[in-house]
């Protein structure tokens, strides 16, 4: 979908407050509010925009221990894949997950409340899982940048 410039400020305004009323949007990208209306419709018809959300702070949610795990499988199909990721998909503290090249085959961002979960998280999950050949964690000291706002 080609988008214009337009479309981009929508998308702009939208990343920064999805909860932006419609008048509001409209006098930022300098349209009235029936074609605002329109365009914010055809880009979500178009899936350029996925959902809305709202963004939690973790830490005030007990969420203190954000890590970063790199997983090696030890067989490579399609099938040991889908297992994987529909096992993963499932889990609510992965919130990331990546599919790599390189010596991982993945990697996932996990947030838990502290090291003993993780501990629980690893025992009775990843390193239970067959597929699963090496596991690799890296503990996140603290945040410099965490946004969602993609660079449009």
């Amino acid at each position: 979908m080609k988008i214009d410039r337009i479309q981009r400020q929508i998308l702009a305004e939208l990343q920064k407050n999805s909860r932006i009323s419609n008048q509001e949007l409209a006098d930022r990208v300098g349209l009235s509010v029936s074609p605002c209306w329109r365009r914010v419709r055809e880009l979500e018809e178009g899936g350029l925009i996925r959902s809305y959300v709202a963004l939690l702070d973790r830490k005030k949610l007990g969420l203190d221990a954000c890590l970063w795990c790199q997983v090696r499988l030890k067989k490579h199909s399609a099938q040991i894949a889908e297992q994987f990721e529909t096992m993963v998909a499932a889990r609510p503290e992965v919130v990331e997950c990546y599919e790599l090249t390189g010596e991982s085959d993945y990697l996932m961002k996990v947030y838990l409340p502290d090291m003993d979960a993780y501990t629980a998280f690893m025992h009775s999950f990843l390193l239970k899982m067959q597929e699963v050949d090496v596991v690799r964690t890296s503990v996140t000291l603290r945040e410099i940048k965490n946004e969602t706002a993609l660079p449009i």
